[in-house]
């Protein structure tokens, strides 16, 4: 990669295009279902994003699971327009600028095996900018409008994703989930789609989104002068937007973040950036983002409905 990052967000407006009765799948191709309400995915991590390979209108290939997307995103390089759908072309907020030319397709139902998702909206925008950058073909992106129903474990020492159903109060179908044991959780806001934790550096307190499509973690550079004596810069990298716009950022290492006393976090890749475009289209005021660096220093479970985080150990390897 030629320096260059992808931190991919997305904020879509929801729009109703009434579309034939096709009922295309989605299948994850290589899923391992534990039950009839939980499935484990394998993932591989490509430049700090997960990937998984999914089965989606008769093609097959690689999708990018990432919570700070609202919803379902397919790449117009792959998926075209048809008659079956009416579409307008559309202008999105994207974190750094505008994202245009956006279609929309309206999914009455899309199919996980035995799980089904029931109308859907799914956004068609030209990826090819990631997929030039990454050098692998991009299908698309699976983001809240999906993920929402399902309790998600995200766990990087085993490189798989854990999807089980829950209820409407977000409890688990089937208790017979996890081989390990959870041993802390915190409370989450979820402003829209977006996951708001409480944390500190040092002893300062912020607010962080939590996205797993931001490769590198994300600091606003207008935070408290005191809590950017944490963050150590080391060079300058190009950051590509949601539109395929590039913008130079200072790349460096965040250090003493925690989010209480016994979840805390080593020095963590970090980009200063100017988060004012996301706040404002968000209505927040978040201080960063915590992306893949997040994830890689804990395995991580997401309760949308509960509004809670989990957290799994990671096992001691004896030498």
């Amino acid at each position: 990669m030629h320096q260059s990052i992808k931190i991919i967000f997305a904020l879509f407006i929801s729009v109703k295009l009434y579309a034939t009765d096709y009922k295309p799948p989605i299948i994850f191709s290589k899923a391992e279902f534990v039950n009839t309400s939980t499935t484990r995915i394998p993932f591989k991590v490509i430049d700090q994003l997960i990937v998984v390979e999914v089965e989606l209108l008769n093609k097959e290939g690689n999708f990018i699971i990432d919570t700070g997307s609202e919803t379902l995103i397919l790449n117009s390089v792959h998926y075209k327009a048809s008659r079956s759908y009416r579409s307008n072309n559309k202008q999105r907020s994207g974190i750094h600028n505008e994202i245009e030319d956006v279609e929309e397709k309206y999914l009455q139902k899309l199919s996980l095996e035995d799980f089904r998702l029931e109308n859907l909206n799914a956004d068609v925008i030209d990826l090819s900018h990631i997929e030039k950058i990454k050098k692998i073909e991009v299908l698309g992106i699976i983001g809240f409008s999906v993920l929402k129903d399902f309790e998600i474990f995200i766990d990087m020492h085993l490189n798989q994703i854990t999807l089980t159903k829950t209820d409407k109060n977000g409890e688990r179908l089937s208790q017979k989930v996890y081989a390990e044991t959870i041993h802390d959780s915190i409370d989450f806001k979820l402003k829209k789609h977006t996951i708001i934790i409480d944390a500190q550096i040092e002893n300062k307190q912020v607010k962080f989104g939590l996205d797993t499509g931001a490769e590198y973690n994300q600091l606003n550079k207008n935070i408290d002068s005191e809590i950017l004596d944490y963050f150590y810069p080391s060079k300058e990298l190009k950051l590509t937007g949601a539109s395929g716009k590039k913008l130079k950022v200072m790349a460096g290492k965040l250090y003493r973040v925690r989010l209480n006393d016994s979840i805390y976090f080593g020095p963590m890749k970090t980009v200063l950036t100017n988060l004012r475009q996301m706040n404002s289209a968000f209505g927040t005021n978040l201080d960063g983002i915590l992306g893949f660096e997040f994830f890689a220093q804990q395995r991580t479970i997401i309760n949308y409905k509960k509004q809670k985080l989990y957290f799994i150990k990671f096992p001691i390897i004896k030498p």
